[in-house]
C-alpha cells in the first residue's frame, strides 16, 4: 500500500547529500511545494509536487509544512512522584544539586508496576502529540537490581532506546564503594536483557572520573553502547571521558573548555544540549553556538524528567536553542532531528529520505521557521 502526501509547502528531507543554490548548505535540504510517497511505513519517493508518482491513497497536507518526527535522544521518564516543592524553592534562589535525584528514587520504589506504567505511558503520548517519534528513556530511580530491572522492563514496552542509569547517583544509604561493584555485577548482569544503551551521570556529587570509567567499560564489555551525563555542573571529565570511549552523546555540556570542544569536534561523540534543564536548573546554558562553530555534532532533547526538567517538548526547546542559544532555525530542527538521530548511532530516523522511516511532523504553519518565530504555540497539526 503507497499513499502520496502532497500539499507539502516545505518538506524537511534532512539529506546529508543536499546542496542548496550555488553550493549554499541547507542542514535541513528543504524542498519547496514538495510531495512524498511512503510505502510499508518507508519512504519510497521524494522530490517537487509536480513530479510526484501515482500511489495507491493520497493525503493532501493543504499548504502545511512537514518534517522527520522530533528523535529525543534524553529523557528520564520511568518515574513517580514529583518535585514541585524542589522547583519552587529553586525559583526562589536555591541553587540545583544532583541530591535531589533521592526524592524521586523513594517515590518510584513505592509505585506499583501499573502505576509506572500509566505514567509512561501517559508521557508518551503526550510526547508523540508534541512530534515526537523516536524516544530514549533511562532507568536510574530504582538503584538496585529488581528496581532498575524493573524500570528496563516497563521502559522497553514503549521504546527500544533503552538506557540503564544505575550510576545516576549513589543509591540512598549505600557505601559507595559496595554500590560500585553492585553496578558492576548484578545490577549490570539484570537489566542487560533490556537496555541498549548504558550512562553515568559523571559529575560532582555523583559519580567521579575512575567510577565512570569502570561503569562504561564495564558495560561496553557487554555489548552496551555508551552516554554519558558530563559536564552539567562543572568543567569535570565527562566530554573527555565520552570521547576517550567512542561514547554515542555526552549531555548537558554546560561548562566546556577550549580542549573539550576541540575534542567533541573531532570525535563520533555526539553534544547533547539540554535548553529546558539549563533553564529550570538556572545553569548557564549550554554553549551549542561554539560548538557548531568548532564543527562537532550537536543534538537538542528534552530531558524530560520531574525534578530538573519536566517537559516533553521538543519544539519548546528547540524554540529556546534559537532565541537564547543563537542556533538558527534551521540548525535546531536539524539538532532534534537527525542530530538527535546521531546521538542514538541512528541512520534510519531523523530523515525524510528514500528508505528511512516514515516519521511524518506536520506543522500547522507553512515553515518550520514559525517553530521559533511562534514560541509556545502548539504548532503540531498530526504526526504520521
Amino acid at each position: 500500500m503507497s499513499t502520496l502526501y502532497t500539499g507539502i509547502s516545505e518538506l524537511t528531507t534532512n539529506d546529508p547529500e543536499f546542496d542548496g543554490p550555488a553550493g549554499e548548505r541547507d542542514p535541513l535540504a528543504r524542498i519547496t511545494d514538495a510531495a512524498l510517497v511512503v510505502e510499508d511505513d518507508r519512504v519510497a519517493w521524494v522530490g517537487p509536487a509536480g513530479a510526484a508518482p501515482d500511489a495507491d491513497d493520497r493525503v493532501d497536507v493543504c499548504g502545511r509544512a512537514v518534517l522527520p518526527g522530533w528523535v529525543d535522544s534524553h529523557s528520564h521518564l520511568v518515574f513517580a512522584g514529583d518535585r514541585t516543592a524542589e522547583f519552587e524553592s529553586r525559583m526562589a534562589g536555591r541553587p540545583y544539586a544532583a541530591g535531589g535525584i533521592a526524592t524521586t528514587v523513594a517515590a518510584t520504589r513505592a509505585a506499583t508496576d501499573g502505576e509506572l506504567r500509566r505514567s509512561l505511558r501517559r508521557h508518551v503520548a503526550e510526547a508523540r502529540a508534541q512530534g515526537t517519534t523516536t524516544l530514549e528513556t533511562k532507568t536510574g530511580y530504582g538503584l538496585t537490581p529488581a528496581e532498575e530491572l524493573r524500570a528496563a522492563r516497563l521502559a522497553r514496552e514503549f521504546t527500544d532506546e533503552v538506557t540503564w542509569l544505575g550510576a545516576h547517583i549513589v543509591a540512598p544509604g549505600a557505601d559507595p564503594q559496595d554500590y560500585l561493584a553492585e553496578l558492576l555485577g548484578p545490577q549490570l548482569d539484570a537489566v542487560l536483557p533490556h537496555v541498549r544503551w548504558a550512562d553515568v551521570f559523571c559529575e560532582t556529587g555523583a559519580f567521579d572520573e575512575d567510577a565512570s570509567r569502570a561503569v562504561l567499560l564495564a558495560a561496553k564489555g557487554k555489548g552496551l553502547g555508551l552516554r554519558v551525563h558530563g559536564n552539567q555542573l562543572t568543567q569535570g571529565p565527562g566530554v573527555r571521558l565520552a570521547v576517550e570511549l567512542d561514547a554515542a552523546s555526552v549531555d548537558h555540556v554546560n561548562h566546556l573548555s577550549d580542549a573539550d570542544v576541540d575534542a567533541l569536534a573531532g570525535s563520533r561523540t555526539v553534544a547533547t544540549v539540554l535548553p529546558a534543564c539549563d533553564l529550570s536548573t538556572r545553569q548557564p546554558l549550554a554553549p551549542a553556538r561554539r560548538l557548531l562553530d568548532a564543527g562537532a555534532t550537536v543534538a537538542i532533547a528534552s530531558n524530560c524528567n520531574p525534578g530538573s526538567s519536566y517537559t516533553s517538548s521538543v519544539a519548546f526547546c528547540v524554540a529556546t536553542a534559537v532565541l537564547q542559544m543563537h542556533l538558527t532555525v534551521a540548525e535546531a530542527v536539524h539538532a532534534a532531528t537527525f542530530g538527535g538521530a546521531q546521538a542514538l548511532r541512528r541512520t534510519d530516523v531523523g530523515r525524510l529520505t528514500v528508505g528511512a522511516r516514515a516519521d511524518l511532523h506536520v506543522l500547522d504553519a507553512p515553515s518550520v521557521t514559525h517553530l521559533a518565530y511562534r514560541p509556545g504555540v502548539p504548532l503540531t497539526h498530526s504526526v504520521h
